[in-house]
């Protein structure tokens, strides 16, 4: 059952018949596959295609790193890692580290940055660890996760030898093709298929997201069944007014059509912010391109009030505002009174935190609104796997249905190449020899 609400009375959008006409032929061109990018949308069907089978192999997998290590690396960049990052963030305790046990694996990240420092810091922190790494990479050659992923297995090895190594290491890669997947056969490691038809950005409810939050201990089960259910809450035949998907769309490129060029995603609640991060990877690459997009932003609420609060209240009228709210947090704290009441708080003596929380989310709503900053409320009952699910499948429907309804091709993102040519240029790549001197002329 989809438990996501979706509130647009406070955006100040009427949708037109036409808009919502337009909107249900996107999603239905999404369904029939016949749109552009159609060779990447393996991810519609996508949650409803996951066999027990397959979330079995999956665990399996998971249980064997887990029974190894007690520090697992997880190597990849973009949406190879922005997935699983989310969902992660979303599930722990913010504290975690600050326990003396921990009965699952710490997850960390790599291959999604160049620092040196960052690596660096991992390397030594990992050497008081038993380690293991997954690898995800569909090409094996991506500059930043392969430079991660040959220092780490480098590492891996001297410590256990190869053969250990090859039982420490999984990857997750092309089903035939690629230097990851030539590397991972000669080696033996396990390997998961990254879909073809699934692009980076779409591929959190596959092995790419999926392994390394079984390996977390996340219950990857209730992940998909919330997916799942937004599924079939969000197919073609679902009219229009009963699809959060199609109107979420539809009202963002009203407000698009109307000036609105900048969307701020944002939540009362920390621990999605990566939640944040992943979206804005979802809708920028998708839809940034030919001229044309809505710019994703994120803030923390209500901590970026004192920050960003400041322009969002009075900046440029280029902007509109989405929340989610979570309904009910996994956790009461209660704020006590005091005899000295020298802060002047003892009016909320007695009340939950949640309660304060709640009613500055609903006076900074009615105070951006009257601002001038349109607002879409995205409401979900509590933040957990289940709930998680299918509010990643929402934002995935929604951008698909968006992409087409803004005449762009969501699937592809040409512009990502651009800053590769000039860097493998300057580091004198190969086969980039005239580009190099004619690059380095420039600068």
């Amino acid at each position: 059952m989809n438990t996501l609400t979706l509130d647009i009375r406070k955006s100040g959008i009427e949708v037109s018949a036409d808009m919502k006409a337009k909107a249900q032929a996107a999603n239905a061109l999404l369904h029939s596959g016949k749109g552009a990018g159609n060779d990447f949308l393996g991810w519609v069907h996508l949650p409803s295609s996951i066999s027990d089978a397959d979330l079995t192999a999956i665990e399996s997998a998971a249980a064997k790193l887990r029974a190894k290590a007690d520090l697992v690396v997880c190597i990849g960049i973009g949406g190879s890692y922005l997935g699983a990052k989310a969902v992660l963030e979303a599930m722990s305790d913010p504290f975690r580290l600050l326990r003396k046990e921990q009965k699952d694996p710490t997850v960390v990240f790599a291959g999604q940055n160049i620092s040196e420092d960052y690596i660096h810091a991992l390397m030594e922190a990992s050497k008081e660890h038993s380690v293991a790494a997954i690898v995800i990479s569909k090409s094996g050659t991506t500059t930043e996760p392969a430079i991660a992923f040959r220092l780490i297995k480098a590492a891996i090895e001297q410590r256990y030898g190869k053969a250990e190594a090859a039982e420490r290491i999984v990857a997750v890669t092309d089903k035939a093709r690629g230097a990851l997947k030539t590397l991972a056969t000669d080696e033996g490691y396990p390997t998961f298929v990254i879909p073809d038809d699934v692009g980076g950005r779409f591929s959190v409810l596959t092995p790419v997201g999926l392994l390394p939050l079984a390996v977390a201990g996340v219950d990857i089960r209730a992940l998909v069944r919330g997916a799942q259910e937004m599924e079939a809450a969000t197919d073609e035949k679902v009219a229009f007014d009963e699809n959060p998907a199609a109107i979420y769309a539809a009202v963002r490129n009203a407000l698009y059509t109307n000036g609105k060029k900048i969307e701020i995603l944002g939540s009362y609640e920390p621990q999605l912010q990566y939640v944040n991060e992943w979206w804005k990877q979802l809708y920028g690459e998708s839809e940034g391109k030919q001229g044309k997009g809505i710019f994703p932003a994120s803030v923390t609420l209500t901590a970026d009030l004192h920050s960003m609060g400041q322009y969002i209240q009075e900046g440029e009228r280029t902007l509109f505002e989405t929340i989610i709210s979570v309904g009910e947090p996994a956790s009461k704290v209660t704020i006590n009174a005091d005899k000295e009441n020298l802060d002047g708080l003892n009016f909320l003596a007695g009340k939950r935190i949640s309660e304060v929380n709640r009613m500055a989310e609903l006076g900074v709503q009615l105070a951006h609104v009257d601002g001038g900053v349109p607002n879409i409320r995205i409401g979900i009952p509590r933040i957990d796997a289940h709930t998680v699910g299918g509010l990643l499948y929402f934002f995935e429907k929604a951008c698909g249905i968006s992409g087409y309804l803004l005449g762009v091709n969501p699937f592809d993102q040409p512009g990502v190449e651009a800053y590769k040519k000039n860097m493998f240029a300057l580091l004198d790549k190969p086969g980039y020899e005239e580009a190099s001197k004619a690059i380095k002329a420039r600068l």
